[in-house]
């Protein structure tokens, strides 16, 4: 299934471990900058930069049981990636740990959210990105990277949300108001502040258990330029930290997306190295007994 375990930190093997962090290096139907199928290996290496104590949340991840299972082989067909991913994501979820995957491109969060819908009832699905990604297809591609939310809605859950919206044809931002999708964007983070944001979005989901999903395309080009289909006037790191300390607690699921690393000098994925990181902390904070 997977090979080459190499996170930082991730200490322990499979069976001990709470949470499993794996790769998928996919990035078949990326539109405009391909290479996020290296971002997985690109945060690993990054990872060897940061200590493994939290001040934040006064907790030691090497005292955390993290798993790194490595990186799943994908094929040439995003459908046949999607399938494999699924069954892969569901033996991690049966097997009551915390499945944290790094893309790749986001076409790939849809079999991860549907894996792990399957036994949570009520499951909301919280996505940080730029773009609505509510097509229903795109450049003859049903699974295509710009359709993963609105296959979310229709094949696993309407309780959703996106932050950081800011891009898309006026087609999605219509669907997205006549069907009641809940968005906000950038301007409606600094209105409220991260922190009231995320209280807001999870009493309107209405739901105790999410999959939080980060597209690093939601965060400005300034913080994240190494990324699939950069926008600007988004998010910076420490509204996306806010977000992620104040969901992570209630999560089942998380990955980080996007990250093209050919297009800087390794900043995007050290951030996202550290925002995979500030998760972990995050919901291991919020949930010890």
């Amino acid at each position: 299934m997977f090979y080459q375990p190499l996170m930082m930190d991730a200490l322990r093997d499979y069976g001990a471990a709470k949470y499993v962090i794996f790769g998928v290096p996919f990035d078949g139907t990326s539109s405009y900058r391909p290479g996020s199928r290296r971002a997985p290996d690109a945060m690993r290496q990054a990872s060897e930069n940061f200590e493994s104590y939290n001040s934040f949340f006064d907790i030691d991840l090497a005292s955390i049981p993290i798993h790194d299972a490595g990186n799943l082989e994908v094929y040439s067909s995003v459908d046949e990636t999607l399938r494999d991913l699924y069954y892969d994501t569901r033996d991690i979820v049966k097997n009551k740990k915390i499945p944290i995957m790094m893309g790749g491109e986001h076409s790939l969060t849809l079999s991860t959210v549907k894996a792990c819908a399957k036994d949570t009832d009520n499951i909301g699905v919280i996505v940080l990105d730029a773009h609505f990604d509510l097509r229903e297809e795109f450049g003859g591609v049903k699974n295509n990277h710009a359709c993963v939310s609105r296959h979310i809605l229709e094949e696993a859950t309407d309780r959703y949300a996106c932050i950081g919206t800011r891009s898309g044809p006026r087609e999605e931002w219509d669907f997205a108001k006549d069907n009641n999708i809940s968005y906000y964007t950038p301007e409606n983070v600094k209105e409220y502040s991260a922190k009231k944001l995320a209280t807001k979005v999870m009493k309107e989901i209405g739901t105790s258990q999410f999959y939080l999903s980060l597209d690093m395309d939601c965060l400005d080009p300034a913080y994240a330029p190494a990324t699939g289909t950069p926008e600007p006037f988004g998010l910076d790191p420490w509204q996306v930290r806010d977000l992620i300390h104040a969901f992570a607690p209630h999560t089942v699921g998380f990955d980080i997306m996007e990250i093209a690393p050919d297009y800087d000098r390794g900043q995007t994925s050290l951030l996202g190295a550290k925002l995979l990181r500030e998760f972990i902390a995050a919901h291991a904070a919020g949930n010890i007994q």
